[in-house]
């Protein structure tokens, strides 16, 4: 059976709030799509708390719960996971967004009224609530990539999209081996590219009430660092990915 729409949510150690946040969730898929086509999809990145027993406890209170256990490989290999997961269950469009509760489920509709305009639209959190280093970091991101690629986007790293699952496809196939620490961008930079319109919706991003940010100060800049260098060798691929991208789909007879 094809979906109407997954949600794909990476999780590590968010015991506190990864039951309220699977809820709010669970509860906006409720109302907007009552049909049982639509799943929740909660990577469960190799936890040392215990959200994994919390996820598996939940299950079957949750119908359209679907949980992914992994080791841990990062937010990023958590994330190509669970599109992957997404793709495979044929879902005709794929959100994606981040299980420590900073974003609320509202804002979904801003993304899901645009779906017929754009193959990939982001979110943009317009007052972010976040360190001063991460602050910072985001924003030399943003001047580095209409440097690298002459490409400006708001957040290319945020957590709230929404994909067409049949262009979600093309763009995985097209990622780079190992998985870069942040795919996200990569993702956003070819689907810009490839001409899309991102259109960088202004949405809520609240202060983190629970749990602990994996990455911080000196760790952040050297994955800052380890990213910048990823994305600089991207370069010299980007054209061929991009001509990929555009290639039309063939036609079944």
């Amino acid at each position: 059976m094809s979906l109407l729409l997954s949600i794909v949510m990476p999780a590590y150690n968010e015991e506190e709030c990864i039951e309220l946040v699977v809820r709010q969730w669970t509860d906006m898929l409720d109302r907007q799509f009552p049909t049982d086509n639509t799943r929740l999809i909660v990577i469960n990145d190799g936890s040392r708390d215990k959200t994994g027993a919390i996820l598996d406890s939940i299950k079957e209170r949750y119908p359209k719960l679907m949980v992914v256990h992994q080791p841990n490989g990062g937010h990023g290999n958590a994330v190509v996971n669970g599109y992957r997961q997404a793709v495979a269950l044929d879902s005709e469009y794929v959100f994606q967004t981040d299980s420590d509760d900073q974003f609320i489920t509202d804002d979904f509709t801003k993304l899901w009224a645009k779906r017929d305009q754009s193959q990939f639209i982001l979110g943009y959190r317009e007052v972010r609530h976040d360190a001063t280093m991460r602050l910072w970091i985001t924003r030399i991101l943003r001047g580095s990539i209409a440097l690298i690629y002459g490409t400006y986007i708001m957040d290319s790293n945020i957590p709230f999209r929404l994909i067409r699952g049949s262009f979600l496809r093309k763009l995985l196939a097209q990622l780079p081996t190992p998985v870069p620490f942040a795919p996200n961008i990569f993702l956003a930079v070819m689907a810009k590219k490839a001409g899309n319109d991102s259109f960088d919706i202004p949405i809520v991003h609240k202060e983190r009430e629970t749990g602990t940010v994996s990455i911080m100060n000196w760790k952040l800049l050297k994955v800052c660092i380890q990213s910048f260098m990823e994305l600089a060798q991207f370069r010299l691929e980007l054209g061929r990915k991009v001509k990929a991208l555009k290639k039309p789909e063939p036609v079944s007879v």
